[in-house]
């Protein structure tokens, strides 16, 4: 995919990109990320972000250069209820001398008056009707990938790429904090992550308990605090042994951890868009609508499994409006149809 060079801008030096949330958001947007540094291979970029962007991404090879590590702000790095951001913030932002402010955060309704405020010598991002304009913008249309939808944004500015699927590099660091932590890993590990942010997108833990009996592999379930109840329910639930991963690694030791596994089975979760990005094949199951906007793009090493449930087990509600509009059933899995032989169908492939 070439350039558009008409569309590119002179003189960049220095180049902002928002993105202040979470795994997940950030992976899928270093794809959009990398075409600006191609495009733009003298500037240096800048992520504004949240102080695990600073730990996580120190060191590492890829398109960021450095993280500026945003305060809590409403509806830019936290929820809309949050915080104003301080004036000396703007201060030190703009002190910066930007050329180029991106908008890889949303549809814009808080985020481009933030990024309007930086004093950019351009803007450029998303746009909900309600959204302030920049100085370049496409349509924030809820039901698009996340990472063709930034890929969109580097359009606006002339820079494109081919590689459409997040990579993520593996350092030193990573593979040290791994043998320090858990020691020799065995061969033909296979890692299991049955958490997942919201409990709707969770398949059943004995499920997962299942397939990773069936595959005869060597085991590892992995989760964070949060999920530490469904780790160990899948762990007790398993006839073979495994072992579980929660709260041990930071995220550069959970990257090594992945890209040792020779599989990830898993949730729509930002773990599996990590293992992905390590070069690490995955199977996941999906609701529907969410894989519309988080699924894999290729199918060589990557298998969603789809549930086509669109409507909440409980109350029937719609839930295919901006994707599971809270109905007060967030307890209840909507992706209970994809069965046990779907997964392992897709797992033995991959493991072959």
């Amino acid at each position: 995919m070439p350039m558009t060079t008409a569309l590119l801008v002179e003189g960049v030096e220095r180049i902002a990109v928002l993105r202040a949330n979470a795994l997940g958001d950030l992976l899928l947007a270093l794809p959009a990320m990398e075409a600006l540094k191609r495009a733009y291979p003298a500037a240096k970029l800048t992520l504004l972000g949240r102080e695990w962007h600073v730990r996580f991404l120190r060191n590492r090879p890829g398109p960021v250069d450095e993280v500026v590590a945003l305060p809590p702000i409403a509806g830019v790095s936290s929820p809309p209820d949050g915080s104003a951001a301080p004036e000396t913030l703007y201060e030190d932002l703009r002190g910066r001398r930007f050329d180029l402010a991106v908008q890889m955060h949303g549809g814009g309704r808080n985020s481009n008056p933030f990024i309007r405020s930086l004093g950019a010598r351009l803007t450029a991002g998303l746009r909900t009707p309600d959204a302030a304009p920049l100085d370049r913008w496409v349509p924030y249309v809820y039901y698009q990938h996340e990472t063709l939808r930034y890929l969109e944004v580097a359009g606006l500015l002339g820079a494109a790429t081919t590689d459409i699927e997040p990579k993520v590099a593996v350092i030193r660091e990573d593979w040290a904090e791994l043998r320090k932590t858990l020691g020799r890993l065995p061969r033909g590990l296979v890692a299991v992550h049955p958490g997942a942010g919201d409990p709707r997108r969770r398949w059943p833990p004995e499920r997962f308990a299942e397939v990773a009996d069936r595959l005869d592999r060597p085991v590892v379930v992995t989760g964070t605090e949060d999920e530490r109840d469904v780790v160990e329910k899948v762990v007790a639930t398993m006839t073979r042994p495994a072992r579980p991963v929660v709260g041990q690694l930071s995220l550069g030791g959970l990257t090594a951890l992945y890209a040792a596994c020779d599989l990830l089975v898993a949730n729509d979760t930002g773990p599996r868009h990590l293992a992905a990005a390590t070069g690490t094949p995955t199977v996941a199951v999906y609701w529907c609508g969410n894989l519309v906007n988080w699924g894999p793009l290729t199918r060589g090493i990557h298998r969603p499994l789809v549930s086509w449930t669109p409507h909440c087990p409980v109350c029937g509600s719609d839930g295919t409006t901006f994707g599971m509009r809270d109905c007060g059933h967030d307890d209840v899995s909507w992706v209970g149809d994809v069965t046990v032989d779907d997964v392992l169908e897709q797992a033995v492939d991959l493991l072959r």
